[in-house]
């Protein structure tokens, strides 16, 4: 026999509790930057954990009422549990490292002067070509003006004197 609550099947709460915190999932992955102070109070309250071990453990929960024949109670806390590691699971290795990875890969043009960066487009006398810059978080290339009016051939290494414009000036690295 299946056990009901408030009238209805266990296996009804359970659909309608994952599409209930399916769409709130969805509600938060828009609208979540108005709820973020939630997360800076606790790690445990943290929306994303509740809406997943509530996703988490109606699924599993729907999942062994449709294909065993177990006490509703034992499935209840079988679900929960599944949920439960799950939920650390996510947090562990998905929602930990990104909240701690860089947030952005923004520079400033003033942040790439006394850089070095390779020559990818040969830069041309009176011309422009184009110079690959590497960090820690990523790579960036910019259009280039060599700053001595000079030709700098593909694959040099170059010093990064100046930007204007968006465009960084030039000369060959070891050459000041």
């Amino acid at each position: 026999m299946l056990m009901e609550i408030f009238g209805l099947p266990i296996q009804t709460i359970y659909v309608y509790t994952l599409i209930f915190s399916g769409i709130l999932i969805i509600l938060y992955i828009f609208f979540g930057d108005l709820t973020e102070g939630f997360g800076e109070l606790s790690s445990f309250l943290n929306p994303v954990l509740i809406l997943a071990f509530l996703t988490f453990a109606s699924a599993a929960g729907y999942i062994l009422e449709t294909l065993t024949s177990l006490n509703s109670l034992i499935i209840l806390l079988i679900g929960a549990a599944i949920a439960l590691i799950l939920d650390t699971l996510l947090n562990v290795f998905v929602l930990i490292p990104l909240s701690s990875a860089e947030e952005s890969l923004v520079y400033t043009e003033e942040s790439l002067r006394g850089r070095v960066g390779t020559v990818l487009i040969p830069i041309p006398k009176d011309g422009f070509g184009e110079v690959m810059i590497e960090n820690i978080s990523g790579r960036i290339s910019k259009p280039a003006e060599s700053y001595e009016n000079t030709f700098i051939a593909e694959g040099k290494k170059v010093l990064i004197v100046d930007v204007k414009n968006g465009v960084i000036h030039v000369v060959e690295h070891g050459q000041l």
